[in-house]
């Protein structure tokens, strides 16, 4: 049996993993989807003062108090920030990180840093009269769907799930400085609809930083794929489970 922990994006909170649970769970793994502090049923702990280290201990936290080992660490979007940083706290307890068409960030950058289309909306926040709230991004222009989702009745659930963002969580830099995490192995999913990438993306290293050859796998599906393509995301996380 296998641990699998998923970590949800930007605005999002851990309901958008309800179809994946099952999936995972039917095939004999413990799965844990938690709502980050902000975010779902922890929505109403949003403050200015929530950011990435905020969301680095809601992770680091359930990681030591489940006393978690050999898990295979999912973060969606934003929430590659997030597990970086947690990796680099406990690495000894992380078997795997999955990195779900998610920002990959180097030591001391923001999510602003990895995405520099993240500023406008923090523009857009610092000019609000409250000045600290991001809310979600329901139109992209350009950009099919909501994150990609495009079937109506998805889409709707969807909305009804977002919630606002801290402008800290975008600004807050990650801390990369534990040499022991680079034993970790990593795979990359890329979701690429209609055969292109929703967001500009950094080229991942022909070599891991552990010295394996790179692992990038494509979903031919929007950014929400946990959304969209559960069976299909479940039969690649799986391939990492053990057993």
């Amino acid at each position: 049996m296998s641990t699998y922990l998923l970590v949800h994006g930007a605005w999002h909170s851990g309901q958008c993993w309800e179809r994946v649970v099952p999936l995972l769970e039917s095939a004999g793994h413990r799965v844990l989807a938690p709502s980050l502090t902000g975010h779902g049923d922890k929505a109403h702990l949003l403050s200015r003062e929530v950011g990435l280290d905020t969301h680095v201990d809601d992770i680091v936290g359930l990681i030591t108090e489940e006393d978690l080992t050999e898990v295979i660490l999912v973060g969606h979007s934003y929430a590659g920030l997030v597990i970086s940083s947690a990796a680099h706290q406990v690495p000894d307890r992380i078997a795997h990180l999955v990195y779900l068409d998610a920002m990959v960030p180097q030591d001391g950058e923001s999510a602003a840093d990895v995405l520099p289309a993240t500023q406008v909306l923090i523009d857009l926040a610092a000019k609000s009269d409250i000045g600290w709230r991001v809310p979600p991004p329901l139109e992209i222009p350009g950009a099919p769907g909501l994150f990609g989702v495009t079937d109506p009745a998805d889409a709707a659930w969807l909305r009804a799930m977002l919630s606002d963002q801290s402008v800290r969580c975008l600004q807050q830099p990650v801390r990369l400085d534990n040499p022991a995490v680079n034993t970790i192995p990593r795979t990359h999913i890329h979701c690429v609809a209609g055969g292109q990438e929703r967001f500009p993306r950094r080229p991942v290293p022909a070599i891991q930083p552990n010295g394996s050859p790179a692992q990038v796998w494509e979903l031919a599906t929007g950014h929400d794929c946990m959304i969209t393509m559960p069976v299909e995301l479940t039969e690649l996380l799986l391939k990492l489970g053990l057993g």
